[in-house]
Order: C-alpha cells, then structure tokens, then sequence
C-alpha cells in the first residue's frame, strides 16, 4: 500500500473510531488522576470532533498543559499522541496507559522546569 493510502486510511479510521478514542482516554486518565494532574475530558458529546484529554498541572503552574489525542497508526492499532506534534507526537501504544502517563508526565514535568531535562 502507498504511504498516500495509508495515511488516508489512518485518518479514516481515527474519523470513524470516537467511541475507541473516548475508552482508551479514559484508560489514560484513570492513569494519570493518582499521580496528581488536572484533567478536562473534551469528547465528542461536548461537540469535539476529535476527542481529546486535556492534563495540565494544578496550583501555579496551571497554564502548563498537554492536549493528548488517539489516532489510527499502522497494523491496526491504536496510539496516544501529543496534539500540538499530530503523528509525529506518539507517546505510547493505547494497550499501555502507564507508558502513556509516564511519557505525558516527563513532558509536563519538562515544559514546567525547562532545566531539569
């Protein structure tokens, strides 16, 4: 298949897969809530047409967020990626949320002390 057909396809299916994005957001953030950040589940019942979870730091540093999607990736399987990077952003395969919270950690914890990286 042609990179052309296949990134067609890719899109295809992150359009038509909402309701397996929601689920595997949902594994994330119940990832994520124990280790202390703040999330917004902005899904497509709120009129999103991609469904996105927004983590971001509480207290003062509150502006310092990370917009993590699910999109299609080859081999019929699914990936969190960051949404500022699109597919060049993967984070982790959504069969592994802790990955996932762990990648989305080390890259909050990154823009929140740029010097400790």
């Amino acid at each position: 298949m042609s990179a052309q057909v296949e990134q067609r396809v890719l899109r295809w299916r992150t359009h038509r897969g909402g309701a397996t994005a929601e689920r595997f957001l949902s594994v994330l953030a119940v990832a994520l809530e124990p280790r202390g950040w703040r999330l917004v589940r902005l899904y497509r019942a709120q009129g999103f047409p991609v469904p996105l979870l927004w983590v971001y730091a509480g207290g003062p540093y509150n502006h310092v967020g990370l917009g993590v999607v699910v999109l299609a990736v080859s081999g019929r399987a699914w990936g969190y990626h960051d949404v500022e990077r699109g597919r060049r952003g993967y984070l982790a395969p959504c069969g592994d949320a802790k990955a996932a919270a762990e990648q989305v950690e080390d890259l909050l914890k990154h823009r929140m002390f740029p010097g400790t990286w």
